[in-house]
């Protein structure tokens, strides 16, 4: 289990971060403009409670709401291991912060390869149990198509569409959208699904086999712009998809999408994490 390997503490100064209090629920939408998470006061924990039947935690709706509430207070100020330890001890109704906290960290601050992927691989498992008990949830699908695209770049090509990781983050995506048609991430990461393919095997095979079309990637991340033009992942992965796309002719381009991301101020751990990635791009 990932929680008994070790965790690198988040590098950089978290105070800004702290939101305790009335704080966090003032800075929510701003913090989850990208993700649609809905903000859990009471009202929201009684309503994941009902839902969830069967595979709720034995809690209250007011003790649920002050477990989910401090888990995400652990996971904006960078204590990953906290908040993915207190999310995953609420089981499903937990999922959306223990999957997001373990994803995060996998992908900036675990350096090996293969414990990067066997905590995706994990994250992915979670958001598996999520979509059985949540269905309805924007975020069960979209942390299990974050998961799961996260740990198919770490594969061989081959080996991803092998498999059939590609179909899967795509039902998922679609299904996210569905749901929550403004999810920006959901858009960015259906943006870098259609790049990806293009990009790794061509646009005709792409195209035919998967549906993958460079329209559809430009507009996807055109809808994450203009959702979230603060969001430093954004301009990241717009910069992604232009590469991806057409590689050194868009390389001024995508260089000054990392530049935006670079620029801009990070209001959590996780935005710090993305704009310190979008600074080391340009050196």
């Amino acid at each position: 289990m990932a929680s008994k390997s070790s965790w690198a503490a988040f590098p950089h100064d978290a105070m800004a971060y702290a939101y305790a209090g009335d704080a966090l629920k003032k800075a929510w939408p701003k913090l989850h403009a990208g993700d649609c998470e809905p903000f859990p006061d009471d009202k929201r924990a009684a309503a994941l409670l009902k839902a969830a039947g069967k595979a709720a935690p034995k809690l209250n709706a007011a003790a649920l709401a002050t477990a989910l509430q401090d888990a995400w207070r652990d996971f904006h100020h960078g204590d990953f291991k906290a908040a993915f330890d207190a999310g995953n001890a609420l089981g499903a109704v937990g999922a959306s912060v223990a999957s997001k906290a373990l994803g995060i960290h996998a992908t900036y601050l675990v350096d090996d390869d293969a414990e990067k992927l066997r905590r995706l691989e994990l994250a992915a498992k979670l958001a598996e149990a999520a979509i059985k008990a949540l269905p309805d949830e924007a975020n069960s699908h979209y942390r299990h198509a974050f998961a799961l695209g996260r740990y198919s770049q770490g594969l061989s090509i081959a080996k991803a569409l092998k498999q059939g990781i590609a179909g899967k983050v795509r039902e998922s995506l679609d299904t996210a959208l569905e749901l929550a048609p403004k999810h920006a991430e959901a858009h960015t990461a259906l943006a870098l699904y259609h790049a990806e393919i293009i990009g790794k095997i061509g646009a005709m095979i792409g195209g035919l086999t998967y549906g993958a079309k460079a329209a559809e990637a430009e507009s996807h991340i055109k809808t994450a712009l203009k959702l979230t033009p603060d969001s430093p992942i954004a301009h990241i992965e717009h910069g992604n998809v232009l590469m991806l796309l057409h590689g050194d002719k868009k390389e001024d381009e995508a260089a000054a999408a990392y530049e935006n991301a670079a620029k801009l101020k990070p209001r959590d751990a996780m935005e710090a994490l993305d704009a310190a990635y979008a600074k080391s791009q340009l050196e």
